[in-house]
């Protein structure tokens, strides 16, 4: 692991070797910029290190000396140059794009969609749901950077959905934790801002993961740019998990109609019954337990496919965007 000296004289890190490369690929580190080796207080250029010596042999992206040039070292300057430029988003192109991504790389997409769907199953185990629910920033972190090194033609394994547990894994935790929770009170106290602002932190997490930002300006940042295109980015997500939301709905449906019949049977008895009571709430979890698992499996089939479109859509808000014809 390693700490970097950035172009705003300010240090960064801890990362790993392999995302210093990463960088020094980009254009973002050049031989020149000072790191400093984990177990060490001397700060050396990153040229004098040999096992940077091929990447910085082969660079072939615009550098800057003393640092990287893009977050997570300029997150300032990077967020300025993307609000700058007009946001853009084709809701059909995503979709298409997200399609052929899935085809080609079926395996890995799904492999690593199913580690996260069975970690997440832990929701049902009252303790160790919550804790997943802190940590779900962390483990989508890892997927998003799986989906978007294979639509950037980058190798990438299953196994990396753990990887924001060694890199950035605070700032995950929190962009994850603090999104769900500010937009679960919004929903609960005042529908209308609470959808707003769940679809305008959509990319908070991935912005953390991808480009290092503090979770509080990757929050902001996906605020601003998905404000300027949030209905399309809304369609996005409606379409993208159409499957999710259209078995959501029915079971919805399904359960109110079954609490409805039992507060109905237990109100025409007339005087309150226990036995009746435990009674519906026994019939309601028997029907609720199976629709939840039927959400949560479609949810799993539905994953991959919703995942590419967003990052899809995240290349075009926050990437480089490809040519018209591409």
């Amino acid at each position: 692991m390693y700490k970097i000296i950035g172009g705003d004289k300010k240090e960064y890190g801890p990362a790993s070797a392999d995302e210093l490369r990463h960088w020094v690929t980009e254009g973002r580190l050049s031989g020149q910029s000072l790191i400093q080796a984990e177990g060490s207080n001397e700060w050396k250029p990153l040229a004098s290190f040999a096992e940077f010596a091929d990447a910085v042999r082969v660079q072939t992206g615009p550098s800057v000396l003393g640092g990287p040039i893009a977050p997570p070292v300029s997150a300032e300057a990077w967020s300025a140059q993307i609000l700058a430029r007009p946001a853009e988003l084709q809701i059909g192109r995503c979709l298409a794009q997200s399609g052929k991504l899935l085809k080609e790389n079926f395996g890995l997409l799904f492999s690593a969609a199913f580690l996260v769907w069975l970690i997440s199953l832990s929701e049902f185990i009252p303790l160790i749901g919550f804790v997943y629910k802190v940590l779900a920033g962390v483990f989508y972190g890892g997927l998003y950077l799986i989906v978007l090194n294979r639509i950037r033609g980058k190798p990438a394994s299953a196994g990396e959905v753990f990887a924001g547990f060694n890199q950035g894994f605070a700032q995950l935790l929190l962009a994850g934790f603090v999104t769900l929770v500010l937009g679960t009170i919004g929903l609960l106290f005042c529908f209308v801002p609470g959808i707003y602002l769940l679809i305008a932190w959509a990319f908070s997490v991935p912005l953390v993961a991808d480009k290092r930002l503090e979770f509080w300006s990757a929050m902001e940042l996906s605020r601003k740019v998905v404000t300027r295109v949030w209905f399309e980015v809304f369609g996005l997500v409606l379409v993208a998990f159409l499957p999710v939301v259209l078995v959501s709905i029915i079971s919805v449906i399904m359960l109110c109609k079954t609490l409805f019949a039992a507060i109905h049977e237990i109100l025409a008895s007339g005087q309150p019954d226990v036995g009746r009571i435990i009674g519906m709430i026994t019939n309601v979890f028997k029907v609720s337990f199976p629709l939840t698992l039927l959400v949560k499996f479609v949810f799993l089939l539905n994953l991959p496919f919703a995942l590419g479109a967003l990052m899809y859509a995240y290349e075009n808000l926050f990437g480089t965007r490809p040519a018209p014809n591409a």
